[in-house]
């Protein structure tokens, strides 16, 4: 089934996807919960009032006892799944992806459906092998506000100023309302929810779809400018210059605050796309860095495994150790509270970081098998240090470049970063000399236009 993905199910509505799909995952989720408690929620696409209806058929109908808690962001529904001890928990999202898809995202026990119950998912759908029970479906609208009202209470009041673009997404029915009740100036753009995403893309991670983001904090001579995706869980951070600032930038950000708390204690995840500039602060600051396979299941397992302190990835998941799951909101009050306690800019605390010669990912369309073209360079580079989590590294002390396929496309992914120009091409010569000349000449045409 091509709907599943390593890390959730997700595709077109009524093409890859469909509310029969939505019925059969929730009768194959609820036969491997044997009928136990489960909780659904969605976000604010125009499809996903039917797949969440056909979902909930499905759940009630293999004897789940299910709550509908409504319309969320995926962070709310996290807290609720964790604050009810649903045994399921089943979020109707695309997350970031364009408005004609949509999706689901899992969890079992409290925690990310991990790739051998996704197979079983899958399985199961497919022999149509579901147990009935009894089960039956109830309301619980409350979950929002009880989620608004705890970030309200953790955080302190402030006073900047900022421009919140929440894109048409599900923030726009939490964001607006949890910065104004704690004295923040807020300049709304785009805080009307919209499933037709009319605006701009959901996904804030690409610089191109927060420009206007960008000159309304000029404009506005607002302290930063704050992005969210379509679900909530990952945000965009723009300077008060209306330059976004990278988000593994941020995460050092993050760990020199957190680390600075408790000196010599905690653990940061970070995934295998981030620079240099994260794993060297973390242990400058006493921490331990931990690197884990780009992708957000797989950070938020070794977030899990290690009850690390803190965890991110550069697309703008940021997990926190004291809230326990990713969330976009929750992170932008972090970074407003380290603005006004440093009292220095965003523009200002970056600064501060070393910044090392580093490419975006660098995508390639490849007519064959990427996994074989990983293999053939993994042979040709094996006296050098490579390391094999995700797809290949080749990794030194002062430079790295890496080489992923895609499990979706027939696309090939390279980064490369160097301390400096002459240690960065060094990295990518090495890796175009174990390239087939078929896609060499490309990559370092696109190599040399791309550094960061």
């Amino acid at each position: 089934m091509g709907i599943f993905k390593p890390c959730d199910i997700r595709g077109i509505y009524n093409q890859d996807l469909t509310d029969r799909d939505a019925y059969d995952l929730g009768r194959s989720a609820g036969t491997m919960a044997r009928g136990q408690t489960a909780l659904v929620a969605g976000d604010i696409r125009l499809s996903t009032p039917a797949l969440k209806a056909t979902l909930l058929d499905g759940l009630a109908s293999a004897g789940c006892q299910v709550v509908d808690a409504g319309i969320l962001t995926t962070p709310a529904f996290y807290y609720a799944v964790h604050s009810t001890g649903s045994a399921v928990g089943i979020m109707v999202t695309a997350s970031h992806n364009p408005p004609e898809y949509n999706g689901f995202k899992l969890l079992f026990g409290g925690r990310p459906v991990d790739q051998k119950e996704m197979a079983t998912l899958q399985q199961t759908m497919a022999s149509k092998g579901f147990i009935t029970g009894p089960g039956n479906c109830r309301q619980e609208d409350v979950w929002l506000r009880r989620y608004r009202d705890h970030v309200i209470g953790r955080f302190r009041p402030g006073r900047l100023k900022l421009v919140l673009d929440c894109g048409n997404g599900a923030c726009s029915l939490i964001a607006p309302e949890v910065f104004c009740s704690l004295g923040y100036q807020v300049i709304e753009l785009y805080c009307t929810p919209d499933g037709r995403f009319p605006n701009r893309s959901p996904n804030p991670a690409l610089p191109e779809n927060i420009q206007a983001l960008c000159r309304r904090v000029v404009e506005g001579r607002a302290a930063l400018g704050i992005a969210y995706d379509g679900d909530g869980d990952r945000v965009a951070f723009v300077d008060e210059y209306g330059r976004p600032v990278a988000n593994d930038r941020i995460l050092a950000l993050f760990a020199r605050c957190l680390l600075g708390r408790k000196p010599g204690t905690g653990t940061v995840v970070y995934d295998s796309k981030c620079s240099l500039v994260v794993a060297e602060e973390v242990a400058r600051m006493g921490g331990t860095p931990v690197m884990a396979r780009s992708g957000h299941t797989f950070v938020e397992s070794k977030f899990i495994a290690s009850g690390a302190l803190l965890a991110g990835e550069l697309s703008g998941h940021f997990f926190w150790g004291d809230l326990g799951f990713d969330d976009g909101l929750w992170s932008s009050m972090e970074l407003l509270e380290l603005l006004q306690d440093s009292g220095a800019s965003l523009s200002q605390l970056d600064r501060l970081l070393p910044r090392y010669p580093i490419t975006p990912d660098i995508r390639l369309h490849f007519a064959g098998d990427p996994g074989e073209i990983v293999e053939t360079i993994a042979a040709k580079l094996a006296g050098y240090p490579v390391n094999r989590l995700d797809g290949l590294r080749v990794e030194f002390s002062d430079c790295w470049g890496m080489v992923r396929p895609s499990v979706t496309e027939p696309l090939i992914t390279f980064r490369f970063e160097g301390k400096n120009e002459e240690r960065l091409r060094y990295v990518i010569d090495l890796v175009l000399s174990a390239l087939p000349q078929v896609i060499r000449s490309e990559l370092q045409h696109l190599s040399s236009q791309s550094i960061r």
